[in-house]
């Protein structure tokens, strides 16, 4: 019995040699049959290249013309930014520091040391990077309508696209004159006694001129100017260019701009006989020591005739607007063609 217990557990131990033996030291048989292959999958759809959209407009091949075109421009030019630095109330259209404390709400102070109008002026961040949906933004510091702050804070001005933010400093900062003097007689003792340089959009819109009574020359229904109705500031002004000189960020008009060919052959640069009328207005003006030779300094006196003062604003609407009559050509001929004849 002792005999077989020994055989069982030494045929036992063997058996464990022959097990590790084969589970270490494998021997690799005959290569299996191939499988069949399987059926190719669906390609995937190229995802968006998420840098596309920003670099078609923040890259150097697209804003060098602009930054060229800008150098070129009045605004830039910073020609009277000193007015920033010395009057509170200049800061805000005069200084890119200015105008971004005015646009996000800030006191409007004197600047310590302004610097000139730039990029940074009027464009600051995207409200949405969605373009598709939401439209691009141009990263403008304004785009929405513009309430007349100064002298009419109910008329609100929409020019429905980016032209709004140019509003916000081509507007008038005074009245004209109104007659509460029982005499007609109008106190006019200001040097300055004309709407501001920048009443560019008030003359679109055909406002703020002083409207004489009894005159013979109709005056256009607000609003009803062809460039107010068909176009706008960024549409006449900021088109293409074919020699990089007007359009664009010179704010220079440019015909080459899809807009102004389908009324123009040219483009124009004054309305036909308004430059006579001023010139004839001009002339009572001076007559009557209302105005300087060269038209650029108001004679301060005491009271003058009420329609008297109604021509005088009128005269330097149209003169500050320095669009010779072409915003708004009917309005301007109308402000002008009355006042002569209420000075005669």
């Amino acid at each position: 019995m002792k005999n077989l217990k020994l055989i069982g557990f030494m045929m036992m131990l063997a058996s464990s040699f022959l097990f590790i033996n084969c589970t270490s030291d494998p021997i690799e048989g005959p290569a299996g049959i191939s499988g069949i292959d399987g059926l190719d999958g669906i390609d995937g759809l190229d995802g968006l290249d998420s840098t596309a959209d920003c670099r078609s407009c923040h890259s150097n091949e697209h804003r060098d013309p602009i930054k060229e075109a800008f150098a070129l421009s009045v605004h830039a030019a910073g020609a009277t930014v000193g007015y920033a630095g010395t009057r509170d109330s200049c800061t805000r259209c005069h200084s890119d520091e200015g105008y971004v404390n005015f646009i996000t709400g800030k006191t409007a102070v004197a600047i310590a040391n302004p610097t000139a109008i730039s990029c940074n002026t009027c464009h600051d961040s995207h409200r949405s990077f969605d373009f598709e949906t939401d439209g691009n933004d141009f990263a403008l510091r304004n785009i929405e309508p513009v309430a007349l702050d100064q002298t009419d804070a109910d008329y609100v001005i929409d020019y429905g696209d980016f032209s709004n933010n140019c509003i916000s400093c081509h507007q008038p900062r005074s009245k004209a004159p109104i007659d509460v003097d029982n005499d007609g007689l109008y106190l006019q003792a200001n040097s300055r006694f004309y709407p501001h340089y920048g009443g560019q959009s008030t003359m679109l819109e055909g406002i703020q001129g002083a409207i004489i009574a009894g005159g013979s020359t109709v005056y256009p229904e607000v609003g009803s100017a062809a460039h107010r109705k068909g176009a706008s500031c960024v549409t006449c002004h900021m088109g293409t260019s074919a020699d990089g000189l007007s359009g664009s960020h010179t704010y220079e008009p440019s015909f080459s701009a899809p807009i102004c060919a389908t009324c123009h052959d040219t483009v124009p640069t004054e309305v036909a006989g308004l430059a006579a009328d001023m010139a004839a207005l001009h002339g009572k003006l001076l007559e009557l020591g209302l105005i300087s030779e060269d038209g650029s300094t108001l004679v301060q006196t005491e009271t003058i005739p009420f329609k008297t003062a109604q021509a005088l604003w009128n005269y330097k609407t149209v003169e500050e607007d320095h669009s010779h009559g072409v915003h708004n050509p009917k309005y301007a001929k109308a402000l002008i063609k009355n006042a002569l004849e209420a000075v005669e």
